[in-house]
């Protein structure tokens, strides 16, 4: 079975991304932002590995569930297992909002990284900054975080 290290879930979010989330928190991180709202997901060898199906069979139990967050940790740095879940999860015909400290642009210039992009809805990109913080902003931590319609932008 495909499996995935994870540092939590929330089986129900309002403030993930747009509607009823379900939210994975994946383990591991090189960012290190000052600030950063999660530094328990930094260690690759914490939290714990889990079945993907596992997590698919909770999502299915929501019937209210708009979507799925995948935040961190850094979920491209476990692209190949968030992208196999994200699959699963658009076959049930919800949507995929993906967080990330890298910019599109680093994503788009990483082919390790396109499985998982090509299965996102939304990705709120960049590092979050404290020195531009704010708690005005929706989904979004400090403004140079960037909230991006990936299949817009693909075309």
């Amino acid at each position: 079975m495909e499996k995935i290290r994870i540092a939590g879930i929330e089986e129900e979010s309002i403030v993930d991304g747009p509607g009823i989330r379900f939210v994975i928190f994946t383990q591991g991180c090189n960012h290190h932002c000052i600030g950063c709202h999660n530094p328990e997901t930094h260690s690759f060898d914490g939290g714990e590995l889990v079945d993907i199906e596992n997590i698919v069979n909770k999502i299915k139990e929501n019937p209210l569930l708009d979507g799925i967050t995948i935040s961190g940790g850094e979920p491209f740095e476990q692209s190949l297992e968030c992208s196999i879940l994200a699959k699963k999860v658009k076959a049930l015909g919800l949507n995929v909002v993906t967080y990330t400290g890298y910019t599109f642009e680093e994503i788009l210039g990483n082919k390790k990284f396109r499985d998982l992009l090509l299965q996102t809805d939304l990705l709120i990109d960049g590092k979050f900054d404290i020195s531009q913080k704010s708690m005005m902003l929706h989904f979004r931590g400090s403004t140079n975080q960037r909230i991006i319609d990936v299949k817009k932008y693909l075309g």
